[in-house]
């Protein structure tokens, strides 16, 4: 049901957003040198690579001149980046990848190579399923270029404390997988986007809050 769900909901997705793919893609290409779509290895469903597509917001010597992760304020973002990124338009060209199978709607966030490889155990239970769109990372970390952003080694930061909190969350997901789950983080997400002060609390962290209030 979930894959019969994801073709459905990514076949009319990219015909709807057709005409709206077509002006990003004039803005982008009149705004800085370079492709429309970034394309990056990522690793998807068991440890199989793919190529994610998104719509460029970076410039493209951007790999040369900092680290894989973007964060508030970083230069090689270009101006009509900042506005795709800050409503997650730069992400709607991966209902291609759903499309293709190689992600779902609804899933663990893909990563790339080098950062599978710290956590590789942990990736071994995550790359079970398909690599999503959106999960709950997305929604909790929605800000995330802002909490890098006064790090002083943001990329340290990302590896040492973001992505283990990612993986547990991901975990989470797994564990509580449901097609009805999925809808509420769909729309969770699209809630997100406009009211950024919206937030979601994982499972654990309830049940934490509910031990430590018992304690």
């Amino acid at each position: 049901m979930k894959r019969f769900f994801d073709i459905c909901c990514s076949s009319i997705g990219l015909l709807i957003l057709l005409p709206l793919f077509t002006v990003v893609a004039v803005i982008v290409k009149l705004d800085s040198r370079g492709p429309v779509f970034f394309r990056q290895q990522r690793i998807g469903r068991n440890f199989k690579p793919f190529r994610i597509y998104k719509f460029r917001t970076m410039t493209t010597d951007a790999p040369e001149k900092g680290p894989e992760i973007t964060f508030g304020g970083d230069k090689r973002v270009t101006r009509i980046g900042r506005i795709l990124r800050k409503y997650k338009i730069d992400e709607l060209p991966q209902l291609i990848n759903v499309l293709k199978g190689d992600m779902s709607l609804v899933g663990p966030r893909p990563e790339v190579e080098k950062y599978v490889e710290l956590y590789k155990e942990d990736y071994k239970h995550i790359l079970q399923v398909r690599p999503g769109v959106t999960d709950i990372s997305s929604i909790t970390y929605r800000d995330e270029e802002g909490v890098l952003m006064d790090k002083k080694d943001p990329e340290a930061y990302y590896r040492q404390v973001l992505l283990p909190e990612k993986i547990r969350l991901a975990r989470e997901y797994i564990d509580r997988a449901s097609f009805f789950y999925d809808l509420r983080l769909i729309f969770k997400t699209v809630y997100r986007i406009f009211y950024p002060s919206f937030t979601i609390q994982p499972q654990s962290a309830r049940s934490n809050a509910k031990k430590r209030k018992i304690d």
